[in-house]
């Protein structure tokens, strides 16, 4: 399958999963484990909730993973300060990054803004350079649409 296939599969998939599900943190797990799944080439995929002025862990697939993150530091707190969609090709050449698995080497960090408000970021990593790029940012943003407010 190509990208574009893969994602429209998951988008079906995410919509499945969470349609008439109640439970905000029930449908971030479910959308996390669906991304875990589906992509190929990645080693991490989840959330981090915006609590106060820091980034919480929170439903992922992978390995363990930093818990808190300040705004501003790394891929994830530089993502959530300016509200936008970042992709990596070599997360050793970002600026402060934040190393929680040595075997990534790219990322894609999309928030989910609901009202105006951000709410959290998808976080996604992969072992490979360069894994991410538009279609990847496209589709995510898709994704970031279809999750609840926290």
């Amino acid at each position: 399958m190509n990208k574009t296939a893969y994602y429209e599969a998951l988008i079906r998939d995410i919509r499945s999963l969470t349609t008439d599900v109640d439970d905000a943190i029930a449908n971030y797990a479910n959308t996390a484990a669906a991304i875990w799944h589906s992509l190929p080439d990645i080693n991490w995929a989840g959330f981090y909730f915006l609590k106060k002025d820091t980034l919480v862990l929170g439903p992922f697939q992978g390995k363990p993973a930093c818990v808190l993150i300040e705004m501003g530091k790394g891929v994830c707190g530089t993502a959530a300060v300016r509200r936008e969609t970042l992709i990596v090709d070599d997360v050793l050449s970002f600026p402060g990054h934040i190393s929680c698995d040595a075997d990534s080497r790219s990322e894609i960090v999309v928030p989910v803004i609901k009202n105006y408000t951000l709410q959290s970021l998808i976080d996604i990593d992969s072992p490979r350079k360069k894994r991410f790029d538009e279609t990847d940012k496209k589709y995510l943003e898709d994704i970031a649409t279809l999750l609840p407010e926290l």
